[in-house]
């Protein structure tokens, strides 16, 4: 006898968001209820993966699947990708078409000549170290759009699925939604990128909270998350790589927006106005973040010290980027 149902063969997450807004909920719903109906996939809706602690009902289902993933969340896709990572659930980044650039606008980028790239030293990654497994994690932002149609289209378009108009009025055949309901609370952690991450240490230096370790295999990590101090992005600001991600930052070259090439340069822009008026450095700010989480955590401020006045003084020496040169066309006009 032929079975009419089949095993799913693909993953969809729905990670909700934080807020109760409900806009937002409808979004993921409407989401849900159309890829569950696609044949031979299964959904699997769960809160916010910021929030989830390893040992949630939530991740130890996700580290049951060993196929791709298709995760669906209201933070960057970067950040997502790593809030996974450090989790166990672990691959390689999935393309994901909704909320990419456009190829137009790209076009000047990919003509440009790579003239430097030969000088420019190799520095081994924590990825080039431990590589990740071969399958694919697309991670989708909730937030570049509102229309439940292109979501669902890029899902499509990622697992391979042609639509047809059965889509909507056939029953659920060989998969299903699973809801996960588990309790959380809001937290404020760093979350690593290791595809740039060099290993340098940087941020078990200049923490002086005991969030950040090492393992057996002398790698960092970040061993102690709920001893961050809430709202303090400092570590990120020193790290040579960018490689330091905090998901519900405002600014999105810390919140884990792409910031590599023209396309980050736009990023910095933003990240640029909405600056401190002080116009201190970023290790400056650092810095001055972290004497205030200093202060009210009740212990003595430490401001600029040796290791950051050498990082500073490195930063000075180094050849003007794109953003610097901006800067310095800016300060030429009568504003």
């Amino acid at each position: 006898m032929i079975s009419a149902t089949r095993s799913a063969t693909h993953t969809i997450v729905i990670s909700r968001g934080q807020s109760r807004n409900p806009e937002k909920r409808g979004l993921e719903q409407a989401i849900a209820d159309a890829v569950g109906k696609i044949e031979s996939v299964d959904v699997l809706v769960i809160p916010h993966l910021y929030d989830l602690p390893k040992s949630s009902e939530s991740f130890q289902k996700l580290s049951d699947i060993e196929g791709d993933l298709v995760v669906v969340s209201w933070i960057y896709g970067r950040a997502a990708h790593w809030v996974l990572d450090r989790n166990g659930i672990r691959g390689q980044f999935g393309e994901v078409q909704l909320g990419a650039p456009d190829d137009d606008e790209d076009s000047d980028v990919e003509a440009t000549p790579e003239t430097d790239q030969d000088d420019t030293p190799v520095v081994d990654r924590v990825t080039d170290l431990h590589p990740r497994p071969d399958r694919q994690i697309h991670c989708i932002d909730l937030k570049v759009g509102n229309d439940p149609t292109a979501f669902i289209t890029e899902v499509q378009r990622i697992i391979g699925h042609e639509p047809s108009p059965a889509d909507t009025s056939l029953p659920i055949i060989g998969g299903k939604i699973v809801q996960v309901d588990e309790a959380t609370s809001r937290r404020w952690y760093p979350v690593i990128d290791f595809s740039r991450c060099t290993n340098c240490m940087e941020c078990v230096d200049f923490c002086l909270f005991g969030v950040y370790g090492v393992d057996h295999g002398e790698n960092i990590l970040v061993e102690q998350p709920d001893n961050c101090r809430k709202g303090c992005p400092a570590c990120s600001r020193v790290c040579p790589e960018n490689a330091i991600i905090f998901p519900q930052h405002k600014a999105p070259a810390i919140a884990g927006a792409e910031i590599e090439g023209e396309e980050g340069f736009k990023i910095d822009l933003s990240v640029l106005f909405g600056a401190p008026a002080t116009g201190d450095d970023p290790i400056a700010t650092a810095a001055r973040e972290r004497d205030e989480q200093l202060l009210l955590a009740g212990r003595n401020a430490v401001g600029i010290d040796d290791q950051l006045s050498k990082r500073q003084a490195e930063a000075q020496t180094k050849p003007k980027d794109t953003l610097d040169k901006l800067i310095d066309s800016l300060d030429q006009f009568d504003l």
